[in-house]
């Protein structure tokens, strides 16, 4: 079987309702297998005012807000009409995004037909209760995600690290990767732009840390202001430069106080110009299984302050592009923070480091892996094979 044999359906419950990395992600894949010759339609809630334009074909499924976040929605299942489109599209593969309502209907419809079906794992959802005072439900949530994962022929990590967390978690027995990309052209340090600094408000001498992603507290924001607390602690000043939306902005804007500026969601060039315009990024989050910012803001030549958790640990080379902290850490993250707003020297030839690694991953070259992936699957299928994860009960 060849690339241009693909026939590939792609479930999403949120395709271009949020503009996220993860949506970005299948955005590109869908672009890149029509651009080798493969047929792709995407099964998703469909929005009348879409975060971004879809690359392939959307085939609407129905969906309800997402209690208390109606950015998110709800797909309630694949009901006939929906069905009879994926017949006629004739997929060869199914590939789920996402461990929800519709992606569970879709791996039984998948088992059904025969079809084999890969799923990409983009956040750690199991983490994220903890946010909310549930942690003690994690145990559950993992069961729970296991089953989900058992039931396909393979998984999809985005980097090696979170890979290794979901062997250990027992989520399947084939884990591949699945890794992000970077456009090089145009995350680069030479969109930096003082003329644009200055503009908001910011004096030339002045760090700017930045905050890249969604607005809401599972991305860690309650780390964060801890830590620029502790900065201005140790004498420190520095602005905070906020890139994104959220549902959490108005606690972040408060928790923050007068240093911080919030630019809102930013996107290609503007995005780019914004991170370069900084000088650190510290992302505290350990929801993340990439980490797209972290590429993002190392290939516009900025040093990286993370949480020591799943894809910040494949991208930051601790000392060297960066800092690794302990989640929780705050002092730790202070003293990093601290190092590159005072010494110069450290600061450029962190984001030198982070620019050379960045250099390092192409859409082409990620895209291209997980295609193999696809078609390893459906060989194993066509020679008689059939995957050991499938649960037993």
């Amino acid at each position: 079987m060849e690339v241009s044999d693909l026939r590939v359906a792609l479930f999403s419950g949120n395709y271009n309702y949020v503009r996220d990395g993860a949506n970005q992600a299948l955005n590109r894949l869908s672009g890149y297998l029509q651009n080798r010759g493969a047929k792709v339609r995407i099964y998703s809630p469909k929005s009348k005012k879409p975060a971004f334009p879809s690359t392939g074909k959307v085939v609407g499924v129905p969906a309800m807000p997402f209690p208390g976040r109606t950015d998110y929605r709800l797909p309630l299942g694949i009901p006939w009409k929906v069905q009879r489109d994926l017949k006629e599209f004739g997929a060869n593969i199914f590939h789920v995004s996402a461990p929800e309502f519709l992606g569970h209907r879709a791996i039984t419809l998948a088992h059904k037909w025969d079809i084999p079906v890969v799923a990409s794992v983009h956040t750690r959802f199991e983490t994220y209760f903890r946010y909310y005072g549930l942690a003690f439900v994690e145990p559950l949530v993992e069961a729970i995600l296991r089953r989900f994962y058992r039931r396909c022929d393979a998984i999809f990590a985005p980097s090696e690290s979170m890979a290794q967390v979901l062997r250990e978690q027992r989520m399947s027995y084939d884990v591949g990767i699945w890794s992000r990309g970077v456009e090089t052209d145009i995350f680069s340090p030479a969109q930096r732009d003082m003329a644009w600094r200055r503009s908001l408000g910011i004096q030339d001498h002045e760090p700017v840390i930045c905050f890249i992603g969604r607005v809401v507290m599972e991305k860690g924001l309650d780390v964060f202001a801890e830590a620029m607390d502790a900065l201005h602690r140790r004498g420190v000043h520095a602005k905070v430069l906020v890139i994104g939306e959220g549902p959490a902005r108005d606690w972040f804007t408060t928790r923050l106080g007068n240093d911080a500026i919030f630019i809102g969601f930013q996107r290609g060039e503007d995005l780019a110009r914004a991170i370069a315009s900084s000088d650190m990024l510290l992302n505290p989050s350990v929801t993340e299984t990439f980490g797209n910012v972290t590429l993002e803001a190392m290939a516009c030549g900025l040093p990286v302050v993370a949480s020591r958790a799943t894809g910040s640990l494949s991208l930051v080379d601790d000392t060297v592009t960066g800092r690794l902290i302990r989640p929780g850490a705050n002092e730790a993250f202070a003293a990093a923070l601290k190092l590159y707003c005072e010494d110069l020297e450290a600061r450029a030839a962190a984001g030198a480091a982070g620019r050379a690694v960045s250099e390092r991953y192409s859409w082409d070259a990620v895209n291209g892996a997980l295609v193999d992936g696809y078609l390893r699957v459906i060989r194993h299928r066509e020679s008689g094979g059939h995957p050991i994860n499938r649960p037993r009960w």
